[in-house]
């Protein structure tokens, strides 16, 4: 089997050469691993002069719900789906080796010691350099997810016609 090595300085100077103009990425897990991720390629392109769009939906809207907020929801089996799947950036699992939230913890205290920032640092990196949040509507009503329960910061709440509009005009649309 052959391997081609990629050299990274020559893949970021041909990234800024042709330089897309917009970027979206739909954050579908709620994993801490795969949030960091989208929000270190999202801060990344921003830092370029990206125009980024990050959309929100199933347990990637855990990643902006806040901390503690329990759903409020009419139903009891949304009500009981909210309390079951807690919310807020710094209480996601690792997506692998989570061992009951050992392996998260030892993630984040490495993160720490390699001046790391966590996913919470990362969100407001990206709203500070202008990343749009969209939280996705039909996901919310199916968890009962409300407006209240998320942060404060999101820009949007549309559905997948919303998405599919801002990606059809993306160059780089990502799906984590």
């Amino acid at each position: 089997m052959q391997m081609t090595q990629i050299e990274p300085s020559a893949t970021l100077a041909q990234l800024q050469e042709s330089k897309p103009d917009r970027v979206t990425i739909v954050l579908l897990s709620g994993d801490l691993d795969k949030a960091m991720a989208a929000f270190i390629i999202a801060t990344g392109a921003a830092a370029m002069g990206m125009q980024v769009t990050v959309f929100f939906t199933f347990w990637g809207l855990n990643t902006i719900r806040k901390k503690g907020a329990t759903s409020s929801a009419k139903d009891w089996l949304r009500r009981m789906f909210g309390s079951l799947n807690k919310g807020g950036a710094d209480n996601l699992p690792l997506s692998r080796f989570h061992f009951g939230g050992l392996g998260t913890s030892m993630m984040k205290l490495v993160m720490k010691q390699n001046r790391m920032p966590g996913v919470p640092e990362l969100m407001e990196t990206a709203l500070d350099l202008g990343v749009r949040f969209i939280a996705c509507t039909t996901t919310m009503g199916l968890m009962g997810i409300t407006k209240d329960t998320l942060i404060d910061g999101i820009d949007q709440f549309a559905g997948v016609t919303t998405y599919l509009a801002e990606a059809k005009q993306g160059s780089v649309n990502l799906f984590i």
